[in-house]
């Protein structure tokens, strides 16, 4: 899978690409993860992607023709240019914008990610951007949560984490994901390790009974409880 990530801030991305099994899948081939830099495709020289909003108000909106030469060009693999363009031209891949209006998050949104070949992801900031930014560069408006960060960055990432490892050869154990919190309309099973007892909190017999069939159970039991309580709004299977 191809990665773009259009950005003001390129440098926010050396620790969360560079670590992990995200930074591995990056080093061996399994990712290929591009960051630009907005700035890049600029036509001043303060190199700015804002200006002030028509109609007044607070903030800076970023601007749509900077956003345009830049989404054009990555999807097309050009070099930057200060060229000016009315609309982005090509082939749209599928090209994200965290935004609090989007779409809400999910496990079904992630591996409906996962499958695509290519994902461009375009980090926002200042008090918001170009609506015509959202109408011709977008084509998927996505929300992490009802909160406002100060930048797409923050979204981006996590949308990305929890998108990639679904991706073959990210995650090491490949039935990993399939086993995992809202994979199965369930919050995930209890985890123990070694020690057996610490501070009087001991692991749960069943889990050292070697008996693989009660395991099972005893996790999909667990699970279920799990949901109940914490999360009654999901949509749990019936005993």
């Amino acid at each position: 899978m191809r990665i773009d990530i259009i950005t003001i801030f390129p440098e926010w991305f050396d620790g969360p690409l560079g670590t992990s099994l995200l930074g591995k899948a990056d080093d061996d081939g399994t990712l290929d993860i591009r960051v630009h830099d907005l700035r890049d495709w600029t036509d001043d020289r303060h190199r700015s992607v804002d200006d002030a909003p028509y109609g007044g108000g607070a903030g800076m909106v970023m601007r749509a023709d900077v956003w345009f030469r830049a989404a054009e060009a990555v999807w097309n693999d050009v070099e930057p240019t200060p060229e000016p363009r009315h609309e982005p031209g090509g082939d749209r891949p599928r090209t994200i914008l965290p935004t609090p209006r989007g779409r809400t998050f999910d496990q079904e949104l992630a591996r409906e990610l996962a499958a695509e070949e290519r994902l461009v992801f375009c980090c926002g900031r200042y008090e918001g951007i170009d609506e015509r930014v959202h109408e011709a560069v977008a084509t998927d408006e996505v929300s992490i949560g009802d909160y406002v960060l100060l930048g797409g960055e923050v979204a981006t990432a996590a949308i990305l984490e929890a998108v990639v490892r679904l991706v073959p050869g990210v995650v090491g154990n490949e039935a990993s994901p399939d086993d995992e919190s809202f994979s199965h309309g369930l919050l995930e099973y209890p985890h123990y390790t070694r020690p057996a007892e610490l501070a009087g909190l001991a692991v749960p017999d069943v889990l050292l009974s070697g008996n693989h069939a009660r395991i099972e159970e005893w996790r999909r039991d667990q699970a279920r409880q799990l949901t109940r309580r914490r999360r009654p709004d999901l949509d749990a299977p019936a005993d």
